[in-house]
């Protein structure tokens, strides 16, 4: 077992793993996720696996699918999309079989993930635990199909974006598991991205609250809807790569279990995927907010940052961010509800920003961190356009030919490259 340490397990401990696309990508990864789950089982776990579809699998499923329709209807594609996993299931209950370990593969319908009706974005309702239960008791290792569940009326229903992370997290909350493993092609959640600052670090554990706001900001590492279930549940995550046999990954926690690590600021996280409009000369009247972002919302554009300057002339202007992808749609609609209704002089737009921002816990207890951020970015003159704050956030919007010198200058200012001091 030392190639494979099982942290802060001193006895039988129950643990869900997940693993992704990339790392049962083929027969021989699928021999060697079995070959680190035998490891688990071997010393005395109960261990449930939950695992995608092989890399690259869901797309070719779907894309047959488009193939022959346009507009697919998306029962049939969840029906079409959930075979991926199924056929992983069986591939790595086959493999542990071949290494002496008593396993079982069961589809989502066969657990009992219990869904909503939307399909290709369905909502876990519930969870029957007895059937894997049963097979735990029995010292059976559970393979657990994820991205898909089953709704009331019997029809096979899929998760979405992210939906293996949150099958596995829901299946940990539901059997009240020591720990939700997530094995990546990462070993863990970094500082920021080691590509663009070398010196990165590997943070040992993170608090939900940080995760979330990393993953809603950028960072790629886990779906955000995985991090609010875990963070709703009290499930404890733990991020590893499937590619290394040692370390320990980041443990994604409560705030209370890490205070030994004091760090003021836990990472920087970025989006290059970041587009602004700003309305000009807009009447200074009760309800003009809801005139101008009513209509995004009701073609379902996000909002993100959102800015009213102080009028003058009984105007002002209205900025806000959407992603870039719904920049064009964004701005016809605008265009239209200021000729229409709003009255206001003008819209402009520019969809070559990002956005980068600070994120910690330790922002509650120190001050003078905005003025650091904002000192850092100007001493390499760079303008910040928008600037939006949370109790452990601070985000700006900032040209996008600077992300990078931004997020290098901000990681040194706030020395994320060397480890916290313990208290």
């Amino acid at each position: 077992m030392a190639a494979f340490p099982r942290p802060e397990f001193t006895q039988m401990a129950l643990i869900v793993q997940k693993y992704g696309g990339t790392s049962v990508g083929t027969t021989e990864r699928i021999r060697n996720v079995a070959g680190r789950v035998a490891r688990f089982h071997a010393a005395g776990d109960q261990v449930v696996v939950v695992v995608s579809a092989m890399s690259g699998e869901t797309n070719r499923l779907i894309g047959l699918a488009r193939e022959l329709s346009a507009d697919p209807e998306p029962r049939e594609l969840d029906v079409i999309a959930s075979t991926g996993e199924q056929v992983t299931i069986g591939l790595l209950a086959i493999a542990l079989k071949e290494l002496g370990c008593p396993a079982r593969s069961f589809t989502g319908a066969q657990v009992r993930i219990l869904t909503d009706t939307a399909f290709t974005k369905a909502r876990i309702v519930s969870i029957d635990e007895e059937t894997i239960r049963a097979e735990l008791d029995k010292g059976t290792i559970v393979v657990v199909a994820g991205f898909q569940g089953v709704d009331a009326e019997g029809n096979i229903t899929t998760l979405g974006r992210g939906g293996s992370d949150t099958s596995a997290v829901a299946l940990a909350a539901a059997l009240g598991a020591d720990e939700c493993q997530i094995y990546t092609d990462v070993d863990g959640v970094y500082t920021t991205d080691p590509r663009i600052v070398p010196e990165a670090r590997r943070l040992s554990t993170i608090t939900f609250e940080e995760m979330l706001e990393m993953a809603s900001l950028g960072s790629k590492v886990l779906q955000i809807r995985s991090v609010e279930f875990a963070g709703k549940y009290k499930v404890k995550l733990r991020v590893l790569s499937s590619f290394e046999e040692r370390g320990e990954g980041t443990l994604i926690t409560y705030e209370e279990d890490t205070r030994m690590e004091q760090a003021i600021i836990s990472g920087i996280a970025f989006s290059r995927d970041e587009a602004k409009l700003t309305v000009i000369g807009v009447p200074d009247r009760p309800g003009i907010a809801y005139q101008i972002l009513g209509p995004i919302s009701d073609a379902n554009i996000g909002v993100d940052m959102i800015i009213q300057n102080i009028g003058h002339d009984a105007t002002t202007d209205f900025s806000f961010t959407v992603n870039r992808n719904d920049y064009a749609a964004a701005m016809a609609i605008l265009r239209e509800q200021v000729k229409e209704h709003i009255g206001a002089r003008e819209v402009t737009g520019d969809n070559r920003i990002a956005k980068v921002s600070i994120v910690g816990v330790g922002m509650l207890s120190h001050v003078g961190i905005a003025s650091r951020m904002f000192r850092t970015l100007a001493e390499e003159g760079i303008n910040i356009q928008m600037i939006s704050t949370s109790e452990i956030k601070i985000s700006v919007v900032i040209d996008e030919k600077y992300l990078e010198l931004a997020v290098r200058v901000l990681h040194r200012a706030f020395e994320l490259d060397q480890p916290p001091q313990a208290v």
